[in-house]
């Protein structure tokens, strides 16, 4: 009996339902380190002291609901499927296949079977073998998710969801605020991670409390850290209107054709309006604009 790997790649979902729970449970174990033992206290002290509180604690909470809801969008928020019967414009066959006539490859049992992974000819032809559909410009099949995707970016086990060209912006806004978040926990706990092994020598804090202290600095730093790559990476491939699965098929020393300019390739993804920009929303217009199905070029 043949094992289907691609099949058994449904099975990274269930993987991300305990990633979900993961992020609350850092969260959770955060909000009470930071808030409740560190700086919550340190209120009724007066003077500066509260006055810093006061701020870190404030500047905690936007981030946190920042954070929040762009995690709940970009789980939630489809990120783009193709129509049933998708069939592409035929100014847009002949930009796709360069000119030469655009032909639906057989569909009969005789073609190739659904478990053999594409192949960069069969994603060049825009037609999808495994969903039997056409494929717009930019759009990748997942194994994850068993359908094509709109401009798939990848499947991020952390969202339980592909990141694609409807949830995107809600992604890297994720990204963002996770960074913030992290960043300003490690910072605030700093004081508290240096004076540990002082503390657990004299036991002047509870062990439990002082263990926690501990986990969550680390944690938080090694988010920080990571996440802080990621940034760089996503802000490359933005600024070049680039995705994670196109960067390994563009030729070097031609400019890739999505590349707008590094202003309209933003605003193709965070939209135009400019005060929602750090918001998880789009205008109605740049909704509208963002159908997934076309994308302008260089050349158009």
């Amino acid at each position: 009996m043949d094992l289907n790997v691609f099949k058994l790649c449904s099975g990274l979902k269930f993987l991300g339902y305990l990633m979900i729970l993961l992020v609350a449970a850092i969260i959770a174990v955060s909000y009470y380190v930071v808030i409740v033992l560190t700086w919550g206290p340190q209120l009724s002290h007066g003077g500066f002291r509260s006055f810093l509180s006061f701020t870190i604690i404030l500047l905690f909470h936007i981030l946190l609901v920042l954070l929040t809801w762009s995690y709940t969008m970009v789980v939630s928020q489809d990120p783009g499927s193709v129509p049933e019967n998708w069939k592409p414009a035929a100014s847009e066959e002949n930009l796709e296949a360069g000119g030469s006539n655009h032909i639906v490859p057989d569909t009969s049992a005789s073609s190739t079977p659904l478990d053999v992974p594409e192949t960069r000819q069969a994603q060049a032809s825009g037609y999808c073998r495994y969903c039997r559909n056409g494929k717009p410009p930019r759009c990748h099949h997942c194994s994850v998710c068993q359908r094509c995707v709109l401009k798939m970016d990848h499947h991020c086990v952390w969202v339980v969801n592909c990141v694609g060209a409807h949830n995107y912006k809600f992604f890297l806004l994720f990204l963002l605020y996770t960074f913030l978040e992290t960043t300003m926990d490690t910072i605030v706990l700093l004081p508290n991670f240096m004076k540990f092994f002082k503390d657990a020598k004299g036991h002047s804090n509870s062990p439990s409390d002082l263990a926690l202290t501990f986990l969550t600095f680390v944690l938080n730093l090694a988010f920080a850290l990571s996440l802080l790559c990621f940034i760089i990476m996503h802000a490359s491939l933005l600024s070049s209107n680039t995705t994670s699965v196109e960067v390994y098929g563009k030729k070097g020393g031609v400019r890739w054709k999505y590349d707008l300019g590094r202003k309209k390739n933003f605003e193709q993804v965070f939209g135009t309006t400019k005060a929602l920009w750090l918001f998880p929303l789009l205008a109605k217009e740049d909704r509208e604009k963002l159908d997934g199905l076309s994308f302008p070029t260089s050349q158009s």
